[in-house]
């Protein structure tokens, strides 16, 4: 189960070392959560006429992708950059962006790739810390509406673990309602299986050194315009500071204009 971590800073980063992964209970004000669900299920609408359109499923699978300037709630989210102490901490204080802010809901018996026992990123560097995960609980965890199995301290191990041992030896991702779970992008996770009889909605982000591509090129993505009314803050945490040229007229820039800038990593 998961459980309080308290406030200490050195408890926090020994869990994340050694377990992979932390919660902080109640950290979203309830009166914020309802919008955020509220934009969740219209993201996932909206994928989901995507996936069906494209070809990429036959069947809408209840996630979302890359809703990062859609939805006044989850810009809302992103802007407040909660815990983001701790992902700055775990990044040894070295630039980092988003990688991917991808909402998703688990139906009451529905099945997706959130329910394969996996990790957030293929290249398992050890110890060297290239990604974390973000998992914010909009609506409470239960193990019975799925809460998320974690292999605690598996991080560590490059091989996925067989079936067996993973649920035998899972702990699970429970908490109440404006939650938020660190975890290192190496975990192995899954899904659990929702039996509760109503849908549950939470965010999923991971952030990354600001040299790794992003899932989506959010600079591109959204484009310049949007850019420019942003925030340092975030335009270093959407990536328009570390942005990859695609001509020489975006290369050969003055130093105060260049692109992917020299602080960048």
């Amino acid at each position: 189960m998961a459980d309080d971590v308290g406030v200490s800073t050195k408890n926090i980063s020994a869990q994340l070392a050694e377990r992979g992964w932390v919660l902080f209970e109640r950290v979203i004000p309830a009166e914020q959560l309802a919008p955020i669900r509220e934009a969740i299920l219209a993201g996932v609408e909206d994928c989901g006429r995507r996936q069906v359109a494209s070809g990429a499923r036959a069947t809408p699978d209840g996630t979302a992708h890359h809703t990062v300037g859609q939805y006044p709630a989850m810009d809302d989210f992103l802007e407040r950059a909660w815990v983001g102490e701790h992902v700055a901490r775990y990044f040894d204080g070295a630039p980092y962006i988003l990688h991917a802010f991808n909402p998703a809901t688990v139906a009451p018996g529905a099945a997706s790739y959130l329910h394969n026992i996996h990790r957030d990123v293929r290249t398992h560097a050890g110890p060297f810390r290239m990604m974390l995960n973000m998992l914010v609980m909009v609506d409470a965890f239960t193990l019975e509406n799925g809460a998320t199995h974690v292999l605690s301290g598996s991080h560590h191990e490059a091989a996925k673990p067989d079936e067996v041992r993973f649920y035998a030896q899972s702990d699970r991702l429970v908490g109440p309602a404006g939650s938020i779970v660190l975890f290192d992008s190496n975990l192995w996770h899954a899904a659990g299986s929702n039996v509760s009889g109503a849908t549950r909605c939470a965010l999923t982000l991971s952030f990354s050194r600001a040299f790794i591509k992003q899932q989506m090129d959010y600079p591109r993505f959204l484009g310049e315009a949007y850019g420019q009314g942003l925030s340092p803050a975030m335009r270093q945490l959407l990536g328009y500071e570390a942005m990859t040229p695609t001509s020489y007229d975006e290369f050969y820039r003055p130093r105060e204009r260049r692109l992917y800038r020299d602080d960048q990593g």
